[in-house]
């Protein structure tokens, strides 16, 4: 199955705080469902800057040590990628906006990331998704 690395905090925000944009510099086709794989780097000035933008959206993040690295944590489906010079919502000014649905957590699967999207052993999938 497909999967995306996303540092912490933003992974946890995909999964369990409906952030339904992920911001890239490149353009992503694919439409359908992608493992979110939590970053195993995260330093404190990227996670406290996280946490001002979410607490600006409204949402509290847990504390650093507790948010799961180096693990796939969930499920979401892409179903659109715009382009856009603005910044809205979850989305910043110049980057690709990847639209996300249909967040859905999973037992934590430890994995390596990767950059850009990469594949999970469809059998690991398996066994935490049935």
């Amino acid at each position: 199955m497909k999967a995306l690395s996303v540092r912490q905090p933003w992974a946890w925000a995909i999964i369990y705080a409906l952030k339904n944009i992920e911001n890239r510099g490149w353009p992503i086709h694919y439409r359908g469902d992608i493992l979110i794989h939590a970053a195993k780097t995260c330093t404190k000035k990227e996670y406290q800057l996280a946490r001002e933008f979410c607490q600006g959206m409204g949402v509290v993040i847990p504390e650093l040590i507790s948010l799961r690295r180096g693990q796939v944590i969930g499920i979401v489906t892409i179903v659109d990628c715009k382009f856009s010079q603005v910044a809205s919502g979850w989305g910043m000014p110049g980057q690709y906006h990847w639209k996300l649905e249909n967040p859905r957590e999973i037992t934590p699967i430890p994995y390596i990331g990767r950059l850009g999207i990469f594949e999970v052993p469809d059998d690991l999938v398996m066994e935490v998704v049935a």
